[in-house]
């Protein structure tokens, strides 16, 4: 798909620029270009709550293509649609980024684009992972950050729903500095006796699954989601707060760090935090962070948010407005399955060993394709012509890659578009490649989340189409 060009009309939106591009989606900046009633535009189903919005109200258009997919990957982007649109339905509070619109796009010259969904939201200044990338923050400012995020989850859990996704690219920090939780396409409803669990696909961030997930059983219905794995998540986000970003789970990639969380979950290692953690917030990290879901269990988010009061004298973060001042200029990264995630980094083995200098093993983070006899099509993984341009089906090229494929790689580009795998994880790297039919094949791409190898490349000297 080329890129959608400033001007072009989504139903009553105009799009006004790129954001980020995903595996699955793309983001755009928008703005309505007329007064609207949430009725929906273009295929528009008026699922969401943009009644009153005025002309001129800034927006972040999450744009879902389902032409050129295969039918597990269109399943996929469906269903993420659809749990987004059900909860916006159900679920309203002024910690939740509110989606405004829903449309479905017609060809319009562009074939890719027939059929694909639009999920237009309100736009937030940043997010806690940018934050946390550029500045310190003090215990103030972290303990009106967590206490926001702890009333979000509360009104989550208390409707009945489990957030399944929490992590700093999530939580989104309106203009008035009031937090936000966002991305809902991982949420799942408790529909457990007494509302206690629910199902949902064997889909997250490595980095803030809790310990259970790894080993919980794959039935019809996905795995066994609890309101605990979000108190888990939670913990992860404290001591990031209070650590610049850093988990507090040892090693160079979210694989690693899972291994590590496992390890504490078994009591075969202690629980260690940053020394900059302050004490009441470590204990409240640490309580989130109990090895079993059901020692955990004894903590709710809304237990945890009276605490937080308590601790911090009755305040809390500012009350967000919900007209159009609050809508200020980022949107979150998306993919099919979830919005953004932790950059990978460092090298571990996937079940092998390191392949020779100079080469990547490529890496499939969907753990039924990992096991999955043969070169299924609904399991192959594409290959870029330019790093720097909209992972898209125009910019693919038809030789597929499957899990464990090894490639000869040339080169590293560090800035190309950031990608998201299926799993969560993140990365703006790239690295070229040869394809499989040796040095006379051309050079092409692969972006660092397909595979957990980080060989000692030097930098691309410029992206190329072809190499």
């Amino acid at each position: 798909m080329h890129p959608l060009p400033p001007g072009r009309r989504v139903g009553r939106w105009e799009v006004t620029g790129p954001i980020a591009a995903g595996g699955w989606a793309s983001v755009y900046a928008g703005r309505s270009a007329e007064s609207g009633d949430g009725s929906g535009a273009e295929g528009g189903d008026g699922d969401g709550d943009g009644g009153g919005t005025g002309v001129g109200v800034e927006v972040a258009l999450k744009i879902l293509p389902t032409a050129g997919l295969t039918p597990r990957q269109a399943a996929k982007v469906a269903e993420t649609a659809r749990r987004e649109v059900e909860f916006a339905r159900r679920t309203r509070h002024p910690r939740l980024v509110r989606l405004l619109d829903t449309v479905q796009l017609g060809a319009e010259g562009d074939a890719f684009l027939d059929g694909a969904i639009v999920l237009v939201m309100e736009r937030a200044e940043r997010s806690l992972r940018d934050l946390l990338d550029s500045a310190e923050v003090s215990e103030a400012e972290g303990g009106a950050l967590i206490a926001g995020i702890c009333e979000g989850l509360a009104h989550l859990h208390a409707a009945g729903w489990v957030h399944g996704d929490l992590k700093p690219d999530n939580v989104l920090l309106a203009a008035d500095g009031s937090v936000l939780l966002a991305d809902f396409g991982l949420a799942t409803e408790l529909t457990g006796t007494g509302g206690t669990h629910g199902h949902a696909p064997p889909m997250g961030t490595f980095d803030y699954l809790p310990p259970e997930r790894w080993r919980a059983p794959l039935g019809e219905q996905g795995v066994t989601v609890r309101p605990s794995g979000d108190i888990w998540a939670l913990g992860i986000v404290v001591h990031e707060v209070f650590a610049r970003g850093a988990s507090p789970f040892p090693g160079a990639t979210p694989a690693a760090r899972a291994a590590a969380a496992q390890e504490y979950a078994e009591r075969r290692a202690p629980l260690r935090m940053a020394d900059g953690v302050p004490p009441f917030w470590r204990a409240l990290a640490a309580d989130c962070l109990a090895p079993t879901h059901a020692e955990r269990a004894a903590h709710s988010a809304e237990s945890l948010l009276a605490r937080i009061r308590a601790h911090r004298g009755g305040g809390g973060p500012g009350r967000r407005r919900h007209g159009p001042a609050a809508l200020a200029a980022a949107a979150v990264l998306a993919s099919g399955a979830a919005v953004a995630g932790t950059v990978a980094v460092g090298w571990t083995d996937a079940g092998g060993s390191a392949p020779a200098a100079g080469h990547v093993r490529v890496y499939n983070a969907d753990p039924g394709c990992q096991t999955r006899p043969g070169r299924d099509p609904q399991c192959s993984l594409g290959l870029a012509i330019d790093p720097r341009e909209p992972y898209l089906a125009g910019n693919v090229v038809a030789t597929r890659v499957w899990h464990g494929d090894v490639l000869d790689a040339e080169c590293e580009e560090a800035h190309g578009v950031p990608i998201v795998d299926e799993m969560g994880t993140q990365s703006p790297r790239w690295f070229r490649v040869r394809l499989p039919g040796g040095p006379s094949e051309p050079a092409v791409w692969l972006p660092a989340v397909r595979t957990l190898d980080r060989p000692e490349l030097p930098a691309c000297p410029a992206p190329s189409s072809t190499g």
